[in-house]
């Protein structure tokens, strides 16, 4: 086994079923680029979502806590989010955001010496 660590790129996309993507036997829908990742690493076929939308689906996964536990549990409305938790910026209008200082999959992963970056939609 190599001594170097795998480069680790995770994609997630909400309402995207695997048998959707050229990989996973789609031959309608085009994806070549996710198509040529897959090629050169590992593809993942038995996976559970934890939580059935997107903002507490990513907590789960960002956090490793299951929804017993976890800071986002549902989607949420404006209306919503100014009863029960405090002044909301119109950014998160329909997310709840992970408290600040929350430990995420990527505070372990920089633990363990990778660089991390997450790009587009956090919650």
């Amino acid at each position: 086994m190599s001594a170097e660590k795998p480069n680790i790129i995770l994609i997630l996309a909400d309402d995207l079923g695997y048998g959707e993507l050229g990989c996973y036997g789609q031959d309608k829908i085009k994806t070549p680029n996710i198509d040529s990742l897959a090629e050169g690493g590992m593809k993942f076929t038995q996976f559970y979502s934890g939580q059935t939308v997107c903002a507490p689906s990513r907590c789960s996964l960002l956090t490793g806590l299951h929804q017993g536990h976890a800071q986002v549990r549902n989607n949420s409305s404006k209306a919503q989010r100014s009863i029960i938790e405090k002044e909301v910026d119109d950014d998160f209008i329909g997310q709840w955001p992970l408290e600040k200082g929350t430990f995420t999959l990527g505070h372990m992963l920089q633990q363990q010496g990778y660089k991390t970056a997450c790009v587009g939609k956090w919650g």
